[in-house]
């Protein structure tokens, strides 16, 4: 093979803007591989460093990738929107049910730990990144990010009540083999999750509303958490049920990601190249 040949064939260097993103992504990945090898603080510490983590991924690639206006959109709705959201929950019992916060995941305020709006934000920006792969209108796209975010809870909720995290007064009726957890959480997931994102893809911008190559960490994060949840819940922390219900409704959203990226050149778009 010619200089020239293997010069078409080589891929392109990963643009420096998208590095702190790929080591966000690593360092996250290994903290998650430990948890399940841990118990007592150090795995709730695990847990708050995973969202810490997770959250200065997700800002952070909104703000390199799109600019201040898609960050301040991301934050506002996520971040400023999941700690207004569960605070009116701890304090009503509306849209989740009646629960409160245990105290093992750091500072409260109003009865909330101070990462949990960091999750939704974490969450909510892969979810949107890959709903504009899926879908062409708006409409479609929030339906499909709103979708993909609630199915994201059928993991985090059982692992986390499993752990004493949070636990629900009334958690009937739940999910067949998912005590602790009434089905109205979900939906009230599911009811938030379409404000959040008809809202972000509003205040996003242009820029929030088209993929760009400079995407593939976050696409990876969407597909990591899809798979990694999967397995541990079935083989690591002994959670089967979650792991089918998770499996089944969150993979409806996640699997038809894949033959989308397999249709695009090289799976993704090239880095620095919109979709």
């Amino acid at each position: 093979m010619s200089a020239s040949e293997r010069s078409s064939w080589a891929r392109p260097a990963v643009p420096a803007a998208e590095w702190p993103s790929w080591a966000l992504l690593g360092a996250l990945v290994l903290v998650q591989i430990c948890y399940p090898l841990t118990s007592g603080g150090v795995r709730a510490g695990l847990t708050v460093t995973t969202v810490v983590l997770g959250y200065l991924l997700s800002v952070g690639h909104a703000l390199l990738s799109r600019g201040p206006r898609a960050a301040a959109a991301l934050v506002g709705t996520a971040t400023l929107g999941g700690f207004a959201v569960e605070a009116v929950g701890v304090a009503t019992g509306f849209p989740f049910g009646t629960y409160d916060y245990s105290g093992q995941l750091g500072p409260k305020v109003l009865g909330v730990p101070l990462i949990i709006p960091l999750a939704w934000t974490w969450m909510a920006w892969p979810a949107w990144l890959a709903a504009l792969r899926l879908a062409r209108s708006r409409a479609a796209r929030v339906a499909l990010a709103a979708a993909g975010l609630a199915a994201w809870d059928l993991f985090l909720d059982p692992q986390m009540v499993a752990e004493g995290y949070w636990v629900w007064q009334s958690p009937t009726p739940a999910l067949p083999g998912v005590p602790g957890i009434p089905v109205g959480n979900y939906l009230g997931w599911l009811g938030f999750a379409l404000v959040l994102m008809a809202v972000l893809a509003s205040a996003a911008g242009p820029s929030g509303g088209r993929a760009l190559g400079g995407d593939a960490p976050m696409i990876a994060l969407w597909l990591w958490t899809y798979a990694s949840s999967v397995l541990a819940h079935a083989v690591f922390l002994g959670l089967p049920w979650s792991a089918l219900w998770g499996g089944v409704l969150m993979g409806a959203v996640v699997l038809p990601l894949l033959p989308a990226l397999r249709a695009a050149k090289d799976g993704l778009p090239r880095p620095g190249r919109r979709a």
